[in-house]
């Protein structure tokens, strides 16, 4: 009877050690996973050079149209082409404001300038902001900032700031990516400044 006692003790004994290593080996386990994620990522991101940080830059600015209304043009051979001096700098500011007169922008229409940098509808007049990096564009910006003003729409990305007004799409982009917003602002840091202070918008009353 003693002896039945004895073995069922240590087998007690044996079940919870076991239990011990193999608590131990799932935990340590999962940190080694964890620890090896992390340092794959990091490694990741010391792979990725600044200049390709850049390019990405590019090519989304590119292919999200931004050059479409932030790019003064000149008629050219093939259309509306870029001048390549003033690219991403908004609508010039020595540029005559025309007076919008027509009927149809009470209707809810909206008329462009030819080559796109500024429009007018029924929230009045906007013009297309400078996005070089100069102080009358980004020079001064914050990366916080542009991501607040593309993806929540905030005037400068400043809380307290009006909207951002048409035909500026910042409804499509509010489910950017901190990569990508870092990627466009990186370039648009890296771009010729243009010294253009845009001009502020005109409400429809003074249209």
């Amino acid at each position: 009877m003693e002896k039945t006692k004895k073995l069922n003790v240590m087998k007690r004994i044996n079940f919870t050690v076991w239990a011990l290593i193999v608590t131990s080996f799932a935990i340590f386990y999962n940190a080694s996973c964890s620890n090896v994620k992390q340092d794959s990522s990091e490694e990741h991101s010391k792979l990725i050079k600044p200049e390709d940080i850049v390019k990405r830059g590019n090519y989304l600015v590119t292919t999200m149209g931004c050059h479409d209304c932030h790019s003064p043009k000149k008629m050219g051979a093939n259309g509306p082409e870029i001048i390549p001096e003033l690219m991403l700098s908004g609508f010039p500011s020595d540029r005559p404001i025309a007076k919008f007169t027509e009927p149809m922008i009470k209707q809810g229409f909206a008329v462009f300038y030819p080559d796109l940098t500024a429009s007018a509808g029924p929230w009045g007049v906007s013009f297309s902001a400078n996005l070089t990096p100069d102080e009358t564009g980004l020079g001064n910006w914050t990366e916080e900032q542009f991501k607040k003003a593309i993806t929540e729409g905030k005037y400068k990305g400043m809380d307290g700031e009006r909207m951002l007004l048409p035909p500026m799409p910042w409804n499509n982009l509010t489910q950017m990516t901190d990569e990508d917003i870092h990627a466009i602002f990186m370039y648009l840091k890296s771009i010729k400044p243009v010294k253009n202070l845009v001009p502020a918008p005109i409400s429809p009353d003074k249209m």
